[in-house]
């Protein structure tokens, strides 16, 4: 990754993004409601996406999971629909390492084919593949079809009789066969697991309930949890050996990054040990943590070699508060301090297929409100920023698809299609016409957004300076709803400013004599100034120990670019 691009990440979900499929039937089939396809992602697709400003593509899902479809007839075992969340399954049951989900190919048997053509024709693009890689637990019925000549199945080796061995793949309840707080009937039949396994959420008994991850197995990376946590990492455990082998099989296939799910409940050792044998021969992948924990955020960096963390606890929940008018604007300030020294390796974001839909009814009601809080995460620092896709068109995931339920996610679980992604689309046309008018423009506005990123010099390298401690004496500035702040790289210097509320205001900035100093400027030399996202020319001027003015609306931000005279 050039320290001179910003990673712009779009994050999309195959089996929903293609199927133009309008039967919607809740608990549908793969049959009723049909499933998008790897060859949804044609080049025209895939141009359209780059033309955005996404620098990155992260295809979720794409490894083989639990499903109640059958594909028996291709050689895919079966899974009891007992054990499998919702028709389509979830992609975080991993089944098989090393294939894909038959779901998204046209012809199963060329499954693999079909989604290296996917890679090649998304590097012809300019884009990068990022794919999820999920360690922490696989599917109640983990079974390899497709795993290389030589390699030992997970669990094929284990000692059943005892709750934990450092070289057992899954932690087992010996003597008690699996019994969920559910029934385990199904078509008939029942689901038998006995000895139990442990369940993918630090569930170490045999008895889940429907809460609880109760669809996976948990995978032993040699921590004894049921004696005090203690530590067997000399000599290396098995699992640690078959998962570095599997991160090796899909680096092979040409991926540039993994976004790996729940690292965190995965101990840093492994990863410490695992990514720099993978860089090692890969030097260029990327690895994304999804880790939750603040007081871990520097160990999984540091000690466990990651090269991004989710930035969810902080500016996620920051964002999301101040949206919803539970928390001020000011807050923002405590989420770069509390990252201080690491910001350019936190992921932002608003969206992602775990979070609720900025439109739906549990979070702003409308795409719009989340405008200004989508301009501090795109340009706040030189870090990531991720979009989830339909967030650009306004999509409100409200659809009550089956297992999922009516909860503003678009879900992960069942088989369905997206109205706003079908509109957006348009039969593989990919130009929108069919999106209402709003979602015209949210999209156009997400785009301009999205594409100064990487255009802007100070956004895509530039320091960063708070100008919120300078403001809370200014009486004709609402800490409350505005946020703002300057980006600065060369001669140029961005004057950014962003509106919670939801009512027009005319605001101003104080400018301190410190930020000309801070940044070695000659206010005498500063030229007039530009709106970016308007491209009207600024009327108001940056001097020390002044007030810049400007009028801002609902839901907005403004991002003022001045240019030093040389």
């Amino acid at each position: 990754m050039s320290k001179t691009e910003k990673m712009v990440v779009y994050q999309v979900f195959p089996r929903l993004f293609g199927n133009d499929n309008t039967n919607n039937e809740k608990n549908g089939s793969i049959l009723q409601n049909g499933s998008g396809k790897f060859s949804a992602f044609t080049q025209t697709a895939l141009d359209e996406i780059k033309k955005m400003g996404f620098s990155h593509i992260w295809y979720t899902g794409v490894i083989e999971h639990a499903t109640k479809t059958d594909y028996s007839e291709h050689g895919i075992s079966k899974d009891h629909p007992a054990v499998v969340k919702g028709n389509a399954g979830s992609p975080y049951a991993i089944k098989d390492y090393y294939d894909v989900d038959p779901d998204l190919a046209d012809n199963v048997k060329l499954r693999m084919k079909e989604f290296q053509e996917l890679i090649s024709r998304t590097h012809i693009s300019k884009l990068k593949v990022i794919i999820d890689f999920v360690p922490n637990h696989v599917s109640r019925e983990y079974k390899s079809d497709s795993k290389p000549k030589g390699v030992i199945d997970l669990g094929e080796d284990d000692d059943v009789h005892t709750t934990f061995n450092a070289n057992n793949n899954f932690y087992y309840i010996p003597g008690q066969e699996f019994s969920p707080e559910f029934d385990l009937f199904s078509g008939g039949i029942k689901y038998e697991e006995n000895p139990a396994k442990a369940t993918g959420n630090n569930r170490f008994d045999a008895n889940p309930s429907v809460n609880d991850w109760y669809e996976t197995v948990k995978l032993n990376y040699g921590i004894d949890f049921l004696n005090g946590g203690h530590l067997y990492f000399d000599p290396v455990p098995d699992t640690w050996h078959k998962m570095l082998n599997i991160l090796l099989f899909w680096s092979s296939k040409k991926v540039d990054g993994f976004r790996c799910d729940m690292a965190e409940m995965v101990p840093v050792e492994f990863w410490g040990w695992a990514i720099p044998q993978v860089k090692e021969k890969y030097p260029k992948i990327i690895f994304i943590a999804e880790v939750y924990n603040p007081a871990e955020y520097r160990n999984y960096l540091w000690n466990g070699k990651f090269d991004y963390l989710y930035d969810k606890m902080g500016l996620y929940d920051t964002l999301r508060a101040v949206i919803c008018n539970d928390q001020p604007a000011s807050c923002i300030t405590g989420c770069w301090q509390s990252v201080e020294g690491i910001q350019y390796q936190m992921l932002n974001f608003l969206e992602n297929h775990d979070e609720q839909r900025i439109a739906s009814d549990f979070f702003a009601k409308n795409a719009w409100k989340a405008i200004p809080a989508m301009i501090v995460a795109a340009t706040m620092n030189t870090n990531p920023v991720m979009i989830y896709c339909g967030q650009e068109l306004g999509e409100k995931g409200m659809d009550c698809e089956g297992f999922s339920g009516t909860d503003g996610r678009t879900t992960i679980f069942d088989y369905w299609s997206v109205k706003t992604i079908r509109e957006w689309r348009n039969g593989g046309k990919y130009d929108g016409k069919k999106l209402d008018t709003d979602a015209k423009k949210l999209r156009e506005y997400y785009v301009k957004l999205l594409k100064l990123c990487n255009s802007e010099k100070a956004i895509r390298e530039g320091a960063f300076y708070d100008l919120m401690y300078s403001n809370y004496e200014n009486t004709l500035f609402n800490s409350e709803k505005q946020y703002t702040f300057i980006r600065k790289s060369g001669n140029e210097i961005l004057l950014i400013v962003v509106n919670f509320d939801d009512k027009d205001v005319e605001t101003s900035i104080y400018i301190p004599k410190h930020v000309f100093e801070f940044f070695e400027i000659n206010p005498k030399k500063i030229e007039e100034g530009q709106e970016l996202l308007t491209d009207k020319k600024s009327t108001s001027f940056l001097r020390p120990n002044a007030l810049f003015y400007t009028k801002l609306a609902k839901n907005s931000g403004k991002i003022f670019k001045f240019t030093e005279k040389r």
